[in-house]
């Protein structure tokens, strides 16, 4: 068994309520897909909790972090730069750790049969997938092209599996619960720490065998929302969705 999580984006309580899921399952490979920071009010400490993990993936918001945030709104924008003062705050060991583990982070992970990536398997950092283009042939032939057998991935905060025959599959159509086949599939994690599919719950997967599931976490986000109304440099309304799962 193993655990897939996505887009944390610095909420340290949902990360810890979806570890603790994990854990209480006895699940001890975790893999991360990439934006452990940005939107949110923990950076460090949520970089320090995905460096013991099993692997992890780079996502636009690190790599943002690291570089420039190229192409983002105004709120991710001022939220990536408060995101790198945090970051940047002090001297030490650790400090020097948290920028070496982002810089030293891989776009791919490949294990057999499995891809993970943040993005697409097109573009693992930055190509969005949404369900809506299972309506767009062109672009989902040929991500599907690039795809040896199963691609999980995040970066749209939206979970769910699109099959090769261009159909969708939300959790909730499915019971929560995909089967793997012969058929290729890309297999969106969703997000832990700012989902945005209606459901403020945290959402992650986990792979048993052929048996792929998707898990939601409650956690307490009126307080990571009361951290970010705290912060000037991060919108409120990056606090307001977490309410909202929008």
């Amino acid at each position: 068994m193993r655990a897939l999580i996505s887009d944390i984006h610095g909420n340290l309580e949902a990360l810890t309520a979806v570890l603790a899921d994990i854990k209480s399952q006895g699940i001890d490979e975790v893999y991360c897909l990439g934006d452990i920071i940005g939107y949110g009010p923990n950076p460090c400490e949520c970089i320090d909790k995905i460096m013991g993990l099993t692997g992890c993936i780079l996502g636009n918001h690190d790599q943002a972090a690291l570089f420039d945030p190229e192409g983002f709104n105004p709120g991710a924008e001022r939220a990536i730069f408060w995101t790198r003062k945090m970051l940047e705050q002090g001297s030490g060991r650790d400090n020097e750790k948290r920028w070496e583990f982002l810089g030293e982070l891989t776009r791919v992970i490949r294990e057999g049969e499995f891809m993970l990536v943040h993005g697409s398997a097109r573009n693992p950092l930055n190509e969005y997938v949404f369900p809506e283009d299972i309506y767009n042939s062109r672009k989902m032939e040929k991500i599907f092209s690039l795809i040896e057998k199963y691609c999980f991935q995040g970066h749209t905060h939206i979970p769910g599996v699109f099959r090769e025959d261009m159909t969708f599959l939300a959790p909730e159509d499915i019971d929560f619960k995909y089967t793997l086949t012969d058929q290729k599939v890309m297999i969106n994690v969703g997000s832990v720490g700012q989902p945005r599919n209606g459901d403020c719950r945290s959402s992650y997967v986990i792979i048993d065998g052929d048996e792929v599931e998707f898990r939601r976490v409650e956690y307490d986000n009126e307080k990571t929302a009361t951290k970010i109304y705290d912060i000037p440099d991060l919108d409120n309304f990056l606090g307001d969705r977490l309410r909202e799962g929008r």
